[in-house]
């Protein structure tokens, strides 16, 4: 995908060219079709990004149309391989200070842990029962997205955090990860007590857990649930390519395709932040469809997450205007708020209240 609008080694460095045959072109780029603007200046290189939440969300959702056919997911958690590299230009833009990134990296080692631990476990007790598995995956998925909700319900309550996109795309996650769910149920993936039992154990725990973690460091949560999302793309994958001959021959759940295919797709389109409404209508045949299209879900989890890690980037894909590739006539700045419930008690008390966007 070859644009005057991207560079190649880097995600947070771009240069926008002014001409109109450039900027045709970018508009018909599937992936980031909402993330460009005209710069008008008469050197293109040299104009920076305005520090607004419309152009934050370049960071996180660029994703090129080769990756997307590799989808690799799965290596973008790995401690070694963080960078905080925000959005030229943006409110983050300082690099993090030593401590900073020796708590990222400490919170990072601790989530591939967890993850690789129960991953074990996992493994042991359901090595060749599938459909048994893919059931307590996405009981314990849905957890996180609902968990996010409430501590964002409090912080609303207590007056310190309210940002109305973070609540519609949560819930559009926990929406799709439901419907996961109910697929995995209709092929008979929760037919054992025991399968039920260990899931709404791991799912309860997970839960408060989770609480604690968005409370105490949004970046630390957004992150673990990123892993959990990998390893699950990474279970369908490995399942698809092994079984993918046989699930052609079968016939697709009802409620996948009714999910996926029938009435309002608004909260599909909404959780997947790194692509615009209405660019992924999914086509189910048979089960095999089902399974790779849960399974590019799970990427845009991933992606969604990836995003969330950098505080205020996520902006719901139906907020954006539909003239957003016309000129810029302003500048969205972001609303005063809070990352964990310490900095919020902090910023309530030596700050005054103010008014907040919802």
């Amino acid at each position: 995908m070859a644009a005057a609008g991207l560079s190649s080694s880097s995600c947070t460095v771009f240069t926008i060219s002014s001409s109109f045959k450039t900027r045709r072109h970018l508009t018909k780029t599937p992936q980031n079709p909402l993330l460009f603007k005209r710069n008008n200046s008469s050197n293109p290189t040299s104009h920076p990004f305005l520090p607004s939440r419309k152009l934050c969300t370049v960071q996180a959702t660029i994703l090129r149309e080769d990756e997307e056919k590799k989808v690799v997911v799965e290596e973008s958690f790995q401690p070694k391989t963080f960078t905080h590299e925000p959005v030229h230009g943006s409110p983050q833009s300082s690099s993090p200070s030593g401590l900073e990134t020796w708590a990222i990296k400490l919170e990072q080692s601790v989530n591939v842990f967890l993850t690789d631990s129960v991953i074990k476990i996992l493994d042991t007790l359901y090595h060749d029962r599938d459909y048994a598995r893919f059931f307590v995956l996405e009981t314990i998925a849905r957890v996180p997205y609902f968990a996010f909700i409430s501590v964002l319900h409090m912080y609303e309550s207590f007056g310190w955090w309210r940002r109305a996109d973070y609540l519609k795309v949560h819930f559009a996650e926990s929406w799709n990860e439901m419907h996961h769910l109910l697929i995995m149920e209709e092929l008979g993936g929760n037919s054992w007590w025991f399968d039920r039992l260990l899931a709404q154990v791991i799912a309860t725990s997970y839960y408060f857990m989770t609480v604690f973690m968005y409370a105490l460091s949004p970046r630390m949560a957004y992150h673990f649930s990123e892993c959990v999302e990998s390893h699950a793309f990474a279970t369908y994958d490995k399942f698809i390519k092994a079984r993918g001959d046989d699930l052609k021959k079968l016939p697709a759940p009802e409620v996948a395709v009714k999910y996926y295919t029938e009435g309002d797709l608004y909260l599909f389109d909404e959780f997947q932040t790194s692509r615009a409404p209405h660019s992924r209508r999914p086509k189910i045949e048979n089960l095999y469809d089902v399974f790779l299209n849960v399974r590019d879900d799970e990427a845009e989890h991933c992606k969604t997450m990836k995003a969330c890690q950098t505080h205020g980037n996520l902006r719901s894909p139906h907020s954006y205007p539909e003239d957003a590739f016309e000129d810029d006539t302003g500048c969205d700045l972001p609303q005063a708020d809070c990352e964990g419930i310490v900095d919020c008690i902090k910023k309530s008390v030596t700050s005054p209240p103010s008014k907040q966007n919802i």
